[in-house]
């Protein structure tokens, strides 16, 4: 189906079927994926239709995970109405307010984290059990995710070829970071979590989405998507009061996922940081070049400085640090202008 034809199928889904006579069904947001939404509006309030095309999507692990979360007494969307054979949910429509406007205005970032931080510690904690239903962040996945950087970043976004030595060290550098994850409590991991999935909310702040590809997986991961988001950056300093504060979190729960010190979550929090920044890397070249959507190329320096500067604290990472600074650094600013020269319409 086009995406006009979906967007009928949706009209007539909550109009028909669902008899919620619309007085007006618009785009809502999309995202990196294949998903769209769709915000409508009634006479007595608003919904979100999820449009996942089957295929494509499936909707069976957002409504599992949602359980998940909502166990764990976190606030995620209520799913009122779904058809899962057409990939159509009707969902709790969680309103405008992202974080990520909110903080880059000026907003209250200590209240807005450490709300965020406790809901984090809620579905990590309170979630342990269902963190055993979800798959597990294995080998597989982690260096799958990785190796989208050398493809997608480096080769077809920097135009770089890579030499021998140089794939052997970025493969030695996959290792070492492969090792690291596995070793970390495993906990459950939302995977997107940052300012962009989560809304402000007047009860139960903050409203969490985007949740559907929940993993078991390391500790610092999610901490470390909140802390060192690829979408807006904080001084180091803040960072790691914010890691301590989470810690304390954690502790209260009497979990003993969170380091047996501040040290070593930092350390949990850098390594891992590693790990997804460079997945992200080749994320967001590859929704350039695969997919046409230019708009994550301006979030390429900064996830690139978070992964040169975190390869620092770590001896085995210094042959990637020296790479990335002397070749991918350099090379960004020329790459973007070229992509986004041609994202430019005639």
């Amino acid at each position: 189906m086009s995406d006009d034809e979906r967007f009928d199928l949706v009209s007539d889904w909550v109009t028909r079927e669902l008899r919620l006579s619309p007085r007006l069904i618009e785009p809502a947001s999309s995202d990196a994926s294949f998903r769209r939404y769709f915000r409508v509006f009634t006479d007595v309030g608003t919904h979100i239709v999820m449009d996942a095309p089957p295929g494509r999507e499936d909707v069976r692990p957002y409504l599992n995970i949602t359980v998940m979360l909502e166990t764990a007494g976190v606030h995620v969307p209520r799913v009122y109405e779904w058809d899962t054979e057409r990939g159509l949910l009707l969902l709790e429509d969680l309103g405008t307010r992202q974080y990520l406007p909110a903080l880059r205005s000026g907003g209250d970032a200590d209240q807005l984290y450490q709300d965020a931080l406790q809901s984090l510690a809620d579905f990590q904690v309170r979630g342990r059990e269902s963190a055993f239903e979800l798959p597990p962040y294995d080998r597989e996945v982690l260096v799958r995710e990785m190796a989208l950087m050398p493809e997608w970043f480096c080769a077809r976004h920097l135009q770089m070829e890579l030499t021998r030595a140089q794939g052997e060290m970025i493969t030695a550098a996959f290792e070492f970071l492969v090792a690291e994850a596995l070793a970390q409590p495993q906990v459950f991991v939302h995977r997107d979590y940052h300012s962009r999935n989560l809304m402000i909310t007047r009860e139960r702040n903050p409203g969490i989405i985007d949740f559907q590809d929940a993993l078991r997986g390391p500790v610092g991961y999610d901490l470390v998507s909140l802390l060192k988001d690829c979408y807006i950056g904080w001084p180091r300093a803040r960072v790691e009061a914010w890691v301590r504060d989470y810690r304390l979190m954690m502790a209260k729960y009497g979990s003993r996922s969170a380091g047996v010190n501040d040290a070593q979550m930092l350390r949990w929090f850098d390594v891992i940081g590693i790990q997804r920044h460079l997945k992200v890397l080749g994320i967001f070249a590859r929704l350039w070049y695969r997919d046409g959507k230019s708009g994550y190329l301006d979030d390429l320096p900064l996830t690139l400085r978070y992964v040169v500067d975190a390869c620092a604290h770590f001896a085995q990472l210094r042959p990637l640090r020296e790479f990335l600074l002397h070749h991918a650094v350099p090379a960004l600013p020329a790459a973007n202008a070229r992509a986004l020269l041609k994202a430019v319409p005639a």
